[in-house]
């Protein structure tokens, strides 16, 4: 049966619905992600022309700002930028954990795309291209 076969409604959700995951497939390839060896601390890069770093944590950003009437999703769960710009705490419905996602050992630097995070001991601290960034750990998380 082809998409035309349907009511026009059903024809757009089943169109939509083919769009999203020929989306998603292609989302999937632009993923880069790593993890901290303590497994608090996980990122993700959306690689792209739109570059963007989430990394959430699960003992969450502290201390937590006030949430913003704009967010209506979870609010704290890490810290999201791109290439120039500030980091900015996420607000989010999902979550960037990954099934095996590489493990960035204590003392070792992650590079790409504009991205460096260096992973210690004290926590997880990352910059982008134009000098912003994040740290966190579970005891403080900050932007600068």
């Amino acid at each position: 049966m082809l998409a035309t076969d349907y009511d026009p409604p059903v024809r757009a959700l089943v169109v939509g619905l083919c769009i999203l995951l020929a989306a998603a497939g292609t989302a999937a390839a632009g993923i880069v992600s790593f993890r901290m060896p303590s497994k608090n601390i996980e990122c993700a890069e959306f690689t792209g022309a739109r570059a963007t770093l989430r990394c959430d944590i699960r003992s969450g950003v502290k201390p937590l700002p006030p949430k913003p009437a704009s967010c209506e999703f979870d609010w704290g769960a890490g810290y999201v930028m791109s290439r120039r710009g500030r980091a900015h705490v996420s607000c989010v419905s999902d979550s960037v954990h990954a099934a095996s996602p590489r493990v960035l050992r204590y003392g070792t630097t992650w590079r790409r795309d504009g991205f460096t995070c260096l992973s210690r001991r004290t926590g997880l601290r990352c910059r982008n291209a134009s000098g912003h960034g994040f740290f966190l750990s579970r005891e403080r998380s900050y932007a600068f």
